[in-house]
């Protein structure tokens, strides 16, 4: 190797070079080069984004990701409609619906996928545990398992999810959601006393944030909780339980056996917050013995929500013709809803409008949020987005599809 030594550095894309279109695959770049050189640069077409597959075992999705989309699409020749951000999908469901001049959004369709995709993934994983822990409290812990450049959109996903909290420092910068945390293993060892860590997190946090303790750094976690219970009274607002899998017996007992002596010891109050490599499976399991779930990996590295564009229709001398490649819809489809238990696919067109079982007509889920770059729809604010997902949640958990 020659020359002097090389400095390390980030490998992060800069969002001028995303909006440039430079954050794209080498064929999407090809092909705009040759559209417009064989003639067909004013081509239009209708792009159709859709799920045509979960993962297994899901039988619906969360829609995230929009406003970064529309971030991105914003201020170019389009028409852009899309379901609001939030909204529960099924497969084969289109999301989103794009309409312009093919070499106008030839360069984006990689990265308006990755938004979409990375941020439903997330989105929909936490949701799928909010929806088994029901009234309980769950944070988001994950951003470990990210890299740096994409924490502030997986805390966003996460709680448009319907996690309660998340912990990245930045997202009350960016996001105005206020983080929440415990404290490390690390705390305690550095401290070399649990006592005294507990005892200076309290004196110097209380103010700020709920005093909750780690109860498993060097002694058994029924020994430890009731040792910080003792040392801080009232102003403990609950102990953390994050055993290693190498020193784990069964959680659920753990956890029964550190209620059992707390209440014993009349420190009702005290609340258990589990955490350490928790997923729907866990969490489901502990649900009527633990009262805050911090949940990390599981809804950071979320099976992925398959997301995928597709022309299908171009506009011709007598208006839009249907055209797809093999295997998908050669039409652009709407989804009608009565409910989250009741919807309908009908052509974009709206030559045909389903009444729902009730009589009522359908309401059209795709809506127009972009009139040729134009921003023509408010975006909801995060809590409201995040209120939209509990409210659905509520309904498919109430009511089941058939």
């Amino acid at each position: 190797m020659g020359g002097g030594m090389r400095e390390p550095r980030f490998y992060i894309v800069s969002p001028e070079e995303v909006l440039r279109g430079e954050a794209t695959d080498i064929y999407f770049y090809r092909t705009k080069i040759l559209v417009e050189k064989y003639g067909y640069a004013d081509v239009e077409v209708r792009m159709q984004v859709h799920s045509y597959s979960l993962p297994k075992g899901y039988e619906w999705a969360v829609f995230a990701g929009l406003e970064e989309a529309l971030a991105l699409l914003k201020g170019r020749p389009l028409n852009v409609y899309a379901m609001p951000e939030g909204t529960v999908f099924r497969r084969k469901y289109p999301l989103m619906l794009i309409e312009g001049r093919f070499s106008d959004m030839a360069l984006l369709e990689t990265a308006y996928l990755g938004l979409l995709r990375f941020a439903s993934s997330i989105a929909t994983k936490a949701a799928r545990i909010k929806a088994k822990v029901g009234n309980k409290q769950v944070l988001f812990f994950g951003l470990r398992a990210l890299h740096p450049a994409v924490y502030v959109s997986a805390d966003r996903a996460a709680y448009i999810g319907g996690v309660d909290a998340v912990s990245g420092m930045l997202s009350e910068k960016y996001l105005g959601l206020k983080p929440r945390g415990t404290m490390p293993h690390a705390l305690i060892v550095v401290f070399g006393d649990q006592r005294k860590a507990w005892k200076a997190f309290a004196e110097t946090f209380s103010h700020e944030t709920p005093v909750i303790a780690l109860a498993d750094t060097f002694l058994d976690e029924r020994v430890e909780s009731l040792m910080a219970a003792e040392l801080l009274g009232k102003e403990l607002y609950g102990v953390r339980l994050d055993t290693p899998g190498s020193r784990r017996g069964r959680m659920r007992d753990i956890v029964e056996e550190v209620r059992w002596a707390l209440r014993r010891k009349g420190y009702d109050h005290v609340k258990i917050v589990v955490s350490g490599g928790l997923d729907e499976q866990e969490v489901e399991e502990l649900r009527d013995v633990a009262d805050i779930f911090g949940v990390g990996t599981s809804i950071a590295s979320a099976p992925s929500v398959d997301i995928s564009a597709d022309i299908v229709e171009v506009k011709g001398e007598k208006g839009w013709e249907p055209r797809a490649k093999r295997g998908k819809i050669p039409l652009a489809l709407q989804v009608y809803r009565c409910s989250v238990n009741e919807e309908y696919l009908a052509p974009f067109d709206g030559s045909e409008r389903p009444s729902c079982k009730d009589g009522r007509e359908a309401e059209p889920l795709l809506v127009k949020y972009l009139d040729r770059g134009e921003l023509v729809r408010p975006l909801p604010s995060l809590q409201e987005i995040r209120e939209y997902v509990l409210r659905q949640l509520a309904e498919l958990t109430q009511s089941p599809r058939p």
